[in-house]
C-alpha cells in the first residue's frame, strides 16, 4: 500500500467552474516531497472553500485501480490526478476504509472523514454524460482526510493504517448515508470522532439541528 502520485493545484478562472467560475480541481504530480499542512498540501489551492476547504477535507486520496475501473467504463485514460486529488495510491482499499481510520504517509498523520461528492465543475471538468449520477452510483468515491499530525510526504512513500475502528462506517457507505440512507446516516452520527460536516448532513436529510 503506497502513494504512487502527489498532486498538486492552482486557481485557475474558468467560465465553466460552476458559479465561482473558478476552480483547482486540476492537481498535476510532484517529483518532490511535499509539507503536509493542517489545511493541506503545500502549494496545493481549493478555490471553492465552503464547499471544500474544512479541516476533514485538507487531503483527498484516489486509488490507482479506481482509475483502471474507469478507464474501461469510460474507454479513455486518466491520468493520475485527473479527479482531484492530492493523492493517488496502489493497493490500498480507499472505499473500503472505515471513517476514522488512521494513516501514517511519510511522517504525517490522516484520518479518514469521509466521501467526495461529485459537483458540477466535476463534471463539467471531466466532460462526461450524467457525470455526477455516473460517479455516485459507482461507489468509487475516494476518501477526504483531515491533518492530524503536520509532517511531509512524497510519492512512493507507504501507506501505513496505524488505526482502524473495530467497529464502523467505510467510505462507500458514508456516501449512500451523503444521499439520504438514513440507517447509515445514523450509524455514522454514532462515531464518537466524525468530522463536523456530518452534523450538517443530519441536519439535511433527517431534520436534526446542526
Amino acid at each position: 500500500m503506497r502513494v504512487i502520485s502527489v498532486n498538486v493545484g492552482h486557481t485557475v478562472e474558468a467560465e465553466w467552474a460552476g458559479k465561482l467560475k473558478r476552480t483547482a480541481i486540476d492537481k498535476r504530480p510532484v517529483p518532490h516531497r511535499v509539507a503536509v499542512l493542517a489545511d493541506g498540501l503545500a502549494g496545493d489551492e481549493r478555490a471553492d472553500k465552503p464547499s471544500h476547504g474544512s479541516p476533514g477535507q485538507a487531503v483527498y486520496a484516489y486509488a490507482r485501480e479506481d482509475y483502471d475501473w474507469w478507464e474501461r467504463e469510460l474507454g479513455r485514460e486518466l491520468r493520475d490526478g485527473r479527479f482531484g486529488e492530492n493523492l493517488t495510491t496502489s493497493g490500498l482499499d480507499v472505499n473500503g476504509a472505515l471513517l476514522g481510520e488512521r494513516w501514517r504517509i511519510g511522517t504525517a498523520l490522516l484520518e479518514v472523514t469521509g466521501p467526495r461528492v461529485p459537483c458540477v465543475v466535476f463534471r463539467n471538468w471531466l466532460d462526461e454524460p450524467r457525470w455526477v449520477r455516473r460517479f455516485t452510483e459507482a461507489r468509487r468515491p475516494g476518501a477526504y482526510l483531515k491533518v492530524l499530525e503536520p509532517g511531509e510526504l512524497g510519492a512512493g512513500d507507504e501507506v501505513k493504517v496505524l488505526h482502524r475502528p473495530a467497529v464502523g462506517v467505510t467510505v462507500a457507505e458514508s456516501s449512500l448515508a451523503y444521499h439520504g440512507d438514513e440507517e447509515l446516516l445514523r450509524r455514522v452520527l454514532a462515531l464518537p470522532e466524525r468530522d463536523e460536516r456530518w452534523d450538517r448532513v443530519a441536519a439535511r436529510v433527517l431534520g436534526v439541528p446542526s
